[in-house]
């Protein structure tokens, strides 16, 4: 069954040539949202059992339903834990009206949505009714096929489009000699990373992907389509530079304020497992307050592909002069009294660098992908976080290498272990009331994972992941990162938005206020 379309569709679900004219008028402008409806007024009565054909018809994407031949494609999310999801429908959007069309349906029906642009969110909640999730199956609404990245003509902002991904907005801003700075993984989504924060290579010196934002188009739940900017629709602005995806609207488009491209030095360090506390106690004091240039990750992995003892090992981003990397790093090699075992270093352009630190330096980027025509590998994984304020004493670390030697004892693990990625430097220079993203003034993200084969019971990894949260917890403290969300975590939502969660719930009743953005651990 061919994908559901306006010019082609079948009626599937039922329903007759007359039914299928009655969302036409979702695709016309909405009135102006006030922002004033009340949080008291409940939703209205669904009106029955979802009509498809009515949402084919008002739409210019594709819709799929589960008979349809793309369907179970268009259903994948980057985790292959959450396959066995089957959502009612996925509408592939293609553009703000399709997106729109979408939740005045689910609204009149009363069917649950889920969001998607890159497909990586944590508890699968992207998925639309994988088990597990505790979400019901759902209508997904995909901005996947929004990849267009343009550059402006004097090159100092870019448009991106939902769907683009890391290496997509990369390629295209690094082939014209301009940057932003984002994380490292080539298929997470460019709007997922911004909308909860944006932790990247080079966070310390460009800042968050959310400081680099200019503005948003962004659906609410009313069908508005909004231009939320620092001068319009400001509130809605701020809750995009941090308070995470599926909140308070659908994005459509980010606008990017860009720098030029700058050279970039990769490095890498390595020392034997015996020395992994002294490498923690070295880096956890020099890397949040070193050179804002200088970004660095340190990790901390065990599991099968580590044989006999886990890794140890600090790498980075340096946009300095390449003859200071040297100097930038001897407080760190000083701290340690092993010699490393590997210590490298490369000089790359910027675009060289983004591709390499999302192991597709040799790759082309149509082939920069999972799926059967990219050269990457989806992996089931199980993940969590936390937000560190302070360093950790002896007993802290203590506990954390212990932790990460449990992992060679889970039987299945292919790695997991612990990630800590510098903040400091830019990040810390802005208020945490300024943008949503509360967490400036920490020192580091924590990123606890397990990866392991497909097909695996994921039950033992979360709970490494979880238990070793939970260790670390009592020395870190409750805080959390949004992007890595996890279902498990204790109060949530102050954990990942902290003081500034208070402002997040007036505006959630403000542009939502039925609901109909509902999804685990939402404000």
């Amino acid at each position: 069954m061919p994908a559901l379309t306006r010019r082609r569709f079948l009626f599937a679900a039922g329903g007759s040539a007359a039914t299928a004219t009655l969302l036409a008028a979702c695709t016309a402008p909405a009135p102006e949202s006030t922002g004033t409806a009340s949080p008291g007024i409940p939703p209205p009565t669904p009106a029955g059992p979802p009509v498809w054909s009515e949402l084919a018809a008002a739409v210019t994407g594709s819709l799929f339903l589960p008979a349809a031949a793309g369907y179970a494609s268009a259903a994948l999310t980057e985790n292959p834990r959450f396959d066995d999801a089957r959502p009612l429908a996925v509408l592939e959007a293609a553009g703000a009206d399709d997106v729109a069309a979408g939740l005045a349906f689910a609204a009149k029906y009363g069917v649950p949505i889920a969001l998607k642009s890159g497909g990586h969110n944590y508890i699968g909640y992207s998925a639309g009714g994988a088990s597990g999730t505790g979400v019901a199956p759902s209508l997904v609404i995909s901005t996947a096929t929004l990849t267009d990245v343009a550059l402006a003509e004097d090159g100092t902002t870019a448009s991106v489009g939902a769907g683009a991904t890391l290496v997509e907005v990369y390629s295209a801003l690094g082939s014209a000699g301009r940057a932003v700075a984002g994380g490292s993984c080539a298929t997470v989504g460019a709007t997922g990373l911004t909308l909860g924060g944006g932790v990247g290579v080079l966070v310390r010196s460009f800042g968050l992907a959310c400081d680099q934002l200019t503005g948003v188009e962004i659906v609410t739940a009313d069908g508005t389509v909004h231009q939320a900017s620092r001068d319009t629709d400001v509130d809605l602005f701020w809750a995009c530079q941090g308070g995470g995806g599926g909140q308070f609207g659908v994005v459509t488009k980010l606008t990017f304020e860009t720098q030029s491209a700058p050279e970039v030095n990769t490095w890498y360090v390595e020392w034997p497992w015996s020395s992994a506390s002294d490498v923690v106690a070295s880096w956890q004091v020099w890397a949040p307050g070193a050179d804002n240039r200088l970004w660095s990750t340190l990790k901390l992995l065990g599991g099968q592909s580590h044989t006999g003892a886990p890794s140890v090992s600090v790498s980075g981003t340096w946009t300095g002069d390449i003859g200071d990397l040297t100097e930038q790093l001897k407080p760190l090699l000083s701290g340690v009294d092993a010699r490393p075992t590997d210590n490298q270093s490369f000089r790359h352009t910027y675009l060289e660098a983004m591709m390499t630190e999302a192991g597709c330096e040799n790759t082309p980027l149509a082939e920069c992908k999972t799926g059967p025509d990219g050269a990457l590998t989806r992996e089931p994984s199980s993940g969590t976080s936390n937000v560190a304020y302070t360093t950790l004493d002896a007993s802290g670390i203590s506990d954390l290498v212990a932790a990460v030697e449990q992992a060679q004892s889970v039987t299945g693990m292919t790695e997991g272990g612990i990630s800590m990625d510098a903040l400091g430097g830019v990040v810390s220079s802005v208020d945490p009331a300024a943008t949503a993203f509360v967490h400036r003034t920490a020192l580091m993200t924590v990123q606890y994972t397990a990866t392991f084969a497909v097909g695996a019971d994921p039950a033992p990894f979360d709970a490494y992941v979880r238990g070793f949260r939970t260790t670390m917890t009592n020395h870190w403290q409750n805080w959390a990162y949004v992007n890595y969300c996890d279902s498990k975590i204790p109060d949530a939502q102050t954990a990942y938005f902290g003081a500034n969660l208070p402002r997040l719930q007036q505006l959630k009743q403000q542009y939502d206020p039925h609901g109909l953005f509902t999804q685990p651990q939402s404000v």
